[in-house]
């Protein structure tokens, strides 16, 4: 028996396309109408919203798809491929309308792709609360906490600049702080560093690993002595070492108690991360570029990690995220998902959901939106003394005013091109 390959064997009797619809019978008349992408930047960085319509007046839901780099191509996914295989369907078979979207494309996963599914299924979800009168988290079992403990940033130019930052902030109330002091070559994730110089040009100020696995450790010996042994350190690598690299640094760090080091090696050398994390008691928190379910199982699976930080929108939402995340429970890897600056505000409260119902809460990254962000999403999630709270409205008690965020049109090529600006001190680049 073979299969045909021709697309006019898809054709119905009235020579049109069937319906990508499932062979159950339908339990109300209630349909999804249309699906759109939203496109606002009011804190400089491309946000991209998908927001779900329905049959239903004034029913609709909110989803992220945020892919700051490749937002455009993000847009289109979800109005050109996404969008139509939902329009019809019932927003309540959020698992099989989000299989088919995945599968729809044969060549499956990576971040376009999983984003636009992502403000699909996360739209799907606000669907279901707003239907159930209830907050996404109530569906997921309900709360497991009391509130999120939440981590933020101190950088600077200079330790003292960085440690007067994080007092500042553990007075607002954080006891979790990342540290990034800045380091020549603008290799310092998070810190503003030094260079800048014509690609590929030398620059004996461009990045080196090495002087930098000599200076690090003195910003958390002064860090630990000046912040006291009460406040969870964390720092960011950025994946800019090799393995080897990455246990000398982890073992520098021992005596100052780090609660997490940060992305040490890039994604291509993941199957190295067992040999790093089996070097060192310094726990491993790594996840944020991985674009597919099945890579971040393995993470979890396969020991290469203490706590994974996902961005949720890059794995397809919130379907895959809460099953990623009960593996991790079952594994004994806790979660830290990715939320800086180029999340979402309905992204946020999709991560609020899971790490207030999931026993494997162990750390959130935050940010703090800016007033125009507030205006261009109602209900922004924000930090109160350390702490973030999903809200209690139905859905995700987020919305999106469309004609505030009009005002702030996205800027093409700002952050993707970055990326040619971290220059080893002989112009080689360096992944970002």
């Amino acid at each position: 028996m073979t299969t045909s390959h021709d697309p006019n064997a898809l054709l119905d009797a009235d020579g049109g396309l069937p319906e990508a619809r499932p062979p159950w019978p339908a339990r109300d008349k209630l349909r999804i109408t249309a699906v759109r992408p939203v496109v606002t930047a009011p804190e400089g960085l491309p946000l991209v919203v998908v927001k779900v319509e329905t049959s239903e007046p004034g029913l609709y839901g909110l989803g992220c798809a945020t892919f700051t780099q490749r937002y455009a191509a993000v847009a289109a996914a979800v109005a050109e491929h996404v969008g139509p295989l939902a329009v019809g369907r019932h927003p309540a078979d959020i698992e099989d309308i989000t299989r088919t979207v995945h599968f729809s494309s044969y060549w499956r996963n990576g971040p376009v792709l999983n984003n636009a599914l992502s403000g699909l299924d996360q739209a799907l979800w606000d669907i279901a609360g707003k239907r159930a009168g209830l907050p996404v988290y109530e569906l997921l079992g309900g709360r497991v906490r009391g509130g999120v403990e939440v981590y933020t940033h101190a950088s600077g130019s200079t330790t003292d600049e960085v440690l007067l930052e994080a007092e500042r902030l553990i007075e607002q109330g954080y006891r979790c702080i990342r540290l990034q002091r800045a380091e020549p070559g603008l290799g310092s994730y998070g810190a503003a560093g030094t260079g800048g110089h014509y690609p590929g040009s030398p620059n004996p100020d461009g990045w080196d690993p090495e002087r930098y696995l000599r200076g690090c450790p003195s910003l958390f010996e002064a860090a630990r002595a000046r912040l006291g042994s009460g406040i969870n350190l964390m720092h960011d690598v950025h994946s800019r070492l090799t393995p080897k690299q990455a246990i000398v640094l982890a073992r520098s760090l021992e005596p100052y108690g780090l609660s997490f080091l940060e992305d040490v090696i890039p994604p291509e050398h993941y199957d190295r991360l067992p040999e790093v994390r089996a070097a060192s008691p310094v726990p491993l928190a790594v996840g944020e570029q991985v674009g597919s379910v099945p890579d971040a199982a393995r993470l979890i699976r396969d020991g290469g990690v203490d706590l994974i930080r996902l961005h949720t929108s890059a794995i397809g939402g919130l379907t895959p995220t809460r099953k990623l995340a009960a593996l991790a429970e079952l594994c004994g890897v806790r979660t830290a998902f990715h939320a800086p600056a180029d999340v979402s505000p309905v992204g946020v409260a999709a991560n609020l959901a899971v790490d207030v119902s999931s026993p494997a809460f162990g750390f959130q990254e935050s940010h703090e939106y800016n007033e125009a962000t507030h205006e261009v999403f109602p209900g922004c999630p924000d930090v109160v003394s350390g702490y973030m709270n999903p809200s209690d409205r139905p859905g995700w008690g987020v919305d999106l005013d469309e004609r505030e965020a009009v005002k702030y049109p996205p800027t093409k090529f700002l952050f993707d091109r970055w990326a040619a600006v971290v220059r080893r001190p002989d112009g080689a680049l360096e992944a970002p």
